[in-house]
């Protein structure tokens, strides 16, 4: 029985259930004027409880068809207006089921709660066309980067098998350049499904220690190339996994420190605790960049071509998995250019529950 014939029926049997206690009250109302015999009084004839069974059951009996008859086709109208948006949220799910995702429902009318259906249910579609669109082109780019070094190490073994005479130690050289490459691509994308699918445990987690630990770590990159590292702040809990947001740390100081001046250049690195969140701020100089390519910094394999280095391209997804961790952990990423060159990219994540 579908939904609409359910609420015909019940309407249909409410409105009868009205109508027989509103017929069984007259009724009662009746009995209190009308004596139990038929009897005759200077005023005329004054019928008896059975003259008036005869004379009301019968009306009360068709009144009962009427209203029923009334019911069933007032219920199957008013169902039908009633659920006419849910007809139309079904359409728009099965052609997403098929795969279309650019349908919208755009329901008009009151905001009750089949437009507030609708409207979630459009941004969701919304969500779901934009993950797949993105799914999709992450899968070309990985695609491309994968076969790039693949290509490369089939060329230079080509190159050797018709020259006998070939330099094998430069062979093995830019081979194990070109085999590193691979595997840190795949390690990264390694660590990108990780965060995206958040299968880790969670435990508290200080920044601020965590920042010391990242830093630390680079530090003889940063000294290689004169680059001064400025730390600062105060304990930052939060929950989450040590080592993804180590990850997220490391990413954050390494793109900072590589896309900085190429001498005398600086990066602050800050941590502070608010009311509802920790935040981490990590700050560069280095070229001005224009706003439109900072945008598109955390989509993947998204170098940007102004701020490439021959020495240290990367493989073009350590913003992207800064991107990943952060919303596995519920947290928020802000990107803006620096006016004098540079970035600040601000982290904001739960505080740790106490």
């Amino acid at each position: 029985m579908s939904v609409r014939l359910k609420l015909t029926f019940t309407y249909a049997g409410f409105l009868l259930l009205a109508g027989a206690l509103l017929l069984a009250v007259v009724w009662v109302f009746l009995l209190r004027y009308v004596p139990p015999e038929a009897s005759r009084t200077l005023s005329g004839f004054v019928p008896g409880r059975d003259d008036l069974i005869r004379a009301f059951f019968p009306k009360v009996g068709w009144a009962l068809v009427l209203l029923l008859t009334f019911g069933l086709l007032g219920g199957w109208l008013i169902a039908g207006q009633m659920l006419a948006p849910l007809t139309r949220i079904t359409r728009a799910t099965r052609k997403a089921a098929q795969g279309s995702l650019s349908h919208r429902i755009e329901l008009e009318g009151p905001k009750d709660e089949f437009r507030e259906l609708a409207d979630s249910f459009d941004v969701m579609l919304g969500r779901l066309e934009a993950q797949v669109a993105e799914q999709q082109r992450f899968a070309a780019n990985a695609s491309h980067e994968l076969r790039t070094p693949l290509a490369i190490t089939q060329t230079l073994l080509d190159v050797a098998h018709n020259d006998p005479n070939h330099d094998s130690d430069e062979l093995v050289h830019r081979l194990s350049v070109v085999n590193a490459r691979a595997i840190d691509l795949t390690e990264a994308l390694l660590m990108l499904s990780r965060a995206e699918q958040r299968s880790f445990t969670r435990e508290r987690v200080d920044l601020s220690l965590v920042a010391e630990e990242a830093t630390e770590t680079l530090l003889p990159l940063a000294e290689r190339r004169n680059i001064a590292i400025e730390t600062s702040g105060e304990p930052a809990p939060t929950s989450g996994s040590h080592t993804l947001l180590l990850q997220l740390i490391t990413n954050l100081l390494h793109n900072a420190i590589v896309h900085n001046h190429p001498d005398n250049g600086t990066v602050q690195l800050s941590t502070a605790l608010g009311p509802e969140s920790v935040m981490l701020t990590v700050e560069n100089t280095g070229e001005t960049l224009a706003p439109h390519l900072v945008s598109t910094l955390t989509e993947p394999f998204q170098r940007g071509t102004e701020r490439l280095r021959n020495d240290h391209a990367g493989v073009g997804l350590g913003l992207a998995i800064v991107k990943s961790i952060i919303r596995a952990h519920d947290g928020t990423l802000t990107i803006t250019p620096r006016s004098g060159g540079g970035l600040r990219v601000m982290v904001q994540l739960p505080v740790a529950l106490q």
